[in-house]
């Protein structure tokens, strides 16, 4: 999937402004009463902002066991933060009108003993592609603004069980990125455009903008993406937090608005790489509704916060993707300083390698998602449970048509119609392009890779520098490392590694399917080495 996206000087057009005031009569209801008049306004704002910036979740935990905050503090901070950065970064479609409600019965039971897990009183932000009850799921589309399906998607489920607080729905790119062959990634006709808050006049790359832009500019603690091809990893990079595309098959999909069956996940998008791991942890597990997640693999026990170690990179062999560097000397200098941080932890290094993607890889991507696209949309809207599963991906289309000044503004929906014009996935054009690219992606690229060099992982750049965003031209991105993991469905990490001119950069750890813990640990251990050398 592309990776789109706008900034500082977008202009908020006359249809535009009832679109992103959708969101606003459930911020008030959220907010109720004058916060100030409330006893946790009384935690100072500046404690709960570092906490949220410098802490863990567990370390968060403990504050809250310690009685410091409390969930209704943390809850009412994030919802004044909101309110006071959103109308600017773009990065919050919806703010659930239950969190506070949610957040002072975590704290009674919290003070009672009973803890549901490890993410008790945990305000959480989830992309508008994946359900949650209580608030529609949109995809960014004036099509599904009245999408209230009253249930979780499984993901969802899994969060709200161990105690997390659902704080709202972040903006995306619409449709996930998969409607317009030039689009900018975070804008969605319901939010507008998402911004970099690292500079706003750049983008905060797509299709999951919202979570990314959210997790670094503090507006939540952590939040949900979801990738089809880099919509996690590169917000991850651009907005400088880490992002986990999980290997497809460990996430349940179930609840979420597709692309495509091969290549979708949903993955954790934190501040650093403990809340990552804790996340993935609650997330992951089979679901019999996602046929997937009945891959038969073993998860560490008792989670992936287990593979947490400073020491994890000590006589790791890591191979250096050259292929997905090069494109600009400031990103080639972050990578050098990285791979020498490696090597000071114990890491091997093995550089110049490459994939060499066939001649038409990219195409036949291209074409895989294009049919799988059209199939899994119109089953997931023929199910909904609302007066919208009559909805198909040819009406969608001819509503865009019939709504094109609210929806098409600034680029159209060609992806929409030649997906529109494809068969089922019977057909041999589909089936043949699937094998080819699965081939390339896994045992003549990386599977190869690993192999040969007897590797642990591959790294590479995540990607390039934020590209300042441009609604009439689209995305400009220069370079980056998405599309092999993606098409093969093998794990992807990404980590902070550092900046150019004051924009992060992220590194990318990528392995064989079901390798997330090993992953992690070198990722762990790569980024508290990166912060020693930051002290």
């Amino acid at each position: 999937m592309r990776h789109s996206g706008i900034g500082v000087k977008h202009v908020l057009n006359a249809h535009m402004r009832p679109l992103v005031l959708l969101a606003l009569p459930l911020w008030l209801v959220a907010c109720g009463p004058d916060s100030s008049t409330r006893p946790e306004a009384k935690v100072p704002g500046s404690k709960i902002k570092k906490m949220i910036m410098g802490d863990s979740i567990a370390e968060l935990q403990s504050a809250m066991n310690r009685g410091e905050i409390s969930a209704e503090s943390l809850t009412r901070y994030l919802l004044d933060q909101i309110e006071v950065h959103n109308e600017e970064l773009r990065a919050v479609i919806r703010i659930n009108p239950e969190a506070l409600d949610v957040a002072r019965a975590l704290d009674v039971e919290r003070a009672s003993g009973n803890i549901r897990g490890p993410l008790q009183g945990i305000p959480i932000l989830i992309k508008d592609n994946i359900e949650t009850r209580e608030m529609p799921t949109t995809a960014g589309s004036l099509a599904l603004k009245d999408n209230y399906t009253g249930r979780d998607a499984t993901v969802v489920a899994r969060l709200r069980a161990a105690g997390a607080i659902i704080l709202g729905k972040t903006n995306l790119s619409e449709w996930a990125n998969f409607r317009s062959e030039r689009s900018s990634s975070g804008w969605s006709a319901i939010g507008g455009q998402t911004r970099n808050p690292h500079d706003k006049s750049r983008s905060p790359c797509g299709s999951s903008s919202g979570s990314g832009s959210a997790v670094a500019a503090g507006l939540v603690v952590a939040a949900l993406g979801t990738e089809t091809d880099g919509s996690v990893v590169c917000p991850a990079t651009v907005n400088g937090v880490v992002g986990i595309k999980p290997t497809v098959g460990l996430v349940s999909r179930t609840g979420i608005v597709p692309i495509s069956h091969t290549q979708d996940t949903a993955g954790p998008m934190t501040r650093n790489v403990s809340d990552a791991a804790l996340l993935l942890s609650i997330m992951a597990g089979s679901d019999p509704t996602d046929a997937a997640t009945q891959t038969d693999h073993t998860e560490p026990e008792p989670g992936y916060s287990s593979a947490l170690d400073e020491k994890a990179l000590q006589g790791k062999r890591l191979g250096v993707l050259r292929s997905s560097a090069g494109f600009h000397e400031g990103v080639d200098a972050v990578l050098e300083e990285a791979i020498k941080t490696l090597k000071q932890s114990g890491a091997i290094i093995v550089d110049d390698l490459k994939l060499e993607p066939y001649e038409k890889f990219f195409d036949d991507s291209y074409e895989v998602l294009l049919f799988e696209f059209k199939h899994n949309l119109n089953a997931y809207l023929a199910g909904l449970p609302n007066e919208l599963n009559t909805l198909t991906l040819e009406k969608l289309i001819q509503f865009n048509n019939e709504h094109s000044d609210d929806e098409m503004p600034y680029f159209q929906q060609e992806i929409f119609e030649k997906s529109q014009s494809k068969e089922s996935l019977t057909e041999e054009k589909y089936t043949s392009a699937l094998s080819r690219i699965r081939k390339a992606a896994r045992t003549d690229g990386l599977d190869k890779l690993l192999r040969e060099h007897q590797l642990d992982a591959l790294i590479a750049p995540t990607g390039g520098a934020a590209w300042t965003i441009d609604l009439i031209n689209g995305d400009h991105g220069a370079g980056g490392f998405s599309s092999y993991p993606a098409v093969a469905g093998y794990p992807h990490v990404t980590v902070p590694a550092g900046k150019v001119h004051d924009l992060p950069i992220g590194l990318s750890f990528t392995g064989p399917a079901f390798s997330e813990a090993e992953l992690i640990g070198m990722a762990f251990a790569f980024e508290q080495a990166a912060r020693g050398h930051e002290n």
